[in-house]
């Protein structure tokens, strides 16, 4: 019996399934790597947007008229816990590179200082807040600078052009 046709099949037969195999695997891969970035992009979306909106919060009712002191205190409280800010913290801590997570972290207690300042009286506008607004500005900058880089889409001045 002529064995060279059988091994000849088997060996083309074993190729193809290992070429097979590679190329699922390499599939896989890329299509990890692509939810990956997803999982990324919605958990940093979910972080800013979250932050923006606590801020604008923070910002009206400090401004507002309240009954008391405390009363305010209450409502400025209450607001950071309702904001969805710490969930979103959360989630930026199981998910995002160290980078990411500290400079989330920087924002986040920018934040609370925010708060603390408003609860112990200080004046919207006055020049202590508008420091504190800067800093946190600052922070959000470099926080979104390096989820930028982390989602390889660049600089915003480098989007666009020629």
């Amino acid at each position: 019996m002529d064995w060279l046709p059988l091994l000849s099949t088997l060996a083309g037969a074993a190729i193809g399934i290992v070429a097979t195999l590679i190329a699922d695997r390499n599939r896989w891969k890329r299509e990890d790597a692509k939810e990956a970035l997803r999982l990324r992009l919605d958990v940093y979306t979910q972080y800013t947007t979250a932050v923006k909106e606590l801020g604008e919060t923070l910002r009206a009712l400090a401004g507002r008229e309240h009954p008391s002191g405390d009363e305010r205190a209450l409502a400025l409280r209450e607001a950071f816990r309702e904001s969805g800010v710490a969930v979103a913290s959360e989630r930026m801590w199981l998910i995002a590179p160290q980078p990411v997570v500290e400079a989330s972290n920087s924002v986040f207690h920018c934040l609370r200082c925010i708060r603390d300042g408003y609860v112990d009286g200080t004046a919207v506008g006055s020049p202590e807040d508008r420091a504190r607004w800067e800093r946190r500005g600052e922070a959000a900058a470099e926080m979104r600078r390096l989820m930028r880089e982390d989602l390889g889409v660049g600089p915003l001045g480098e989007r666009g052009g020629a």
